[in-house]
């Protein structure tokens, strides 16, 4: 299993928003790592916990932020955060049946999605709030 790395073009350019999706990005390579390295299933779980709790403070923090400045594509925008959500709740249950094939699963699943919601959804959202949004 490849760690996924940071790529220039996941940036959004606001500096605070990186950051938070390095720490993401981290999350799920921790995770992962739980899981290759046969950690004991408490450690695979509090893994996904952590990961899923992050994932979700961001994604309201987005929203609140698109709902405050009235963005037009809010509802494209969260129906893509529910997807993730979605996926990572399946991955979750996968890992407590098949932790193997669960990894790169989870590295692949949220690189991908990594990838195509930072290039499209935030960057597109962090135009147009600005470099730094009212938090």
């Amino acid at each position: 299993m490849a760690p996924i790395e940071w790529k220039p073009e996941y940036s959004v350019g606001d500096p605070a928003v990186d950051h938070e999706h390095r720490q993401l990005i981290d999350l799920v390579n921790r995770t992962a790592g739980a899981i290759l390295e046969r950690r004991p299933e408490a450690d695979v779980e509090r893994g996904f916990g952590d990961l899923l709790r992050a994932i979700s403070a961001h994604f309201a923090l987005e929203e609140r932020q698109m709902r405050e400045a009235r963005y037009d594509a809010f509802s494209e925008h969260k129906a893509d955060h529910e997807r993730l959500l979605d996926a990572l709740r399946d991955l979750m249950d996968d890992a407590a049946v098949t932790p193997e094939a669960s990894i790169d699963r989870l590295v692949a699943t949220l690189e991908a999605w990594f990838s195509e919601h930072f290039r499209v959804h935030d960057s597109r959202l962090h135009r147009a709030l600005g470099p730094h949004p009212q938090a």
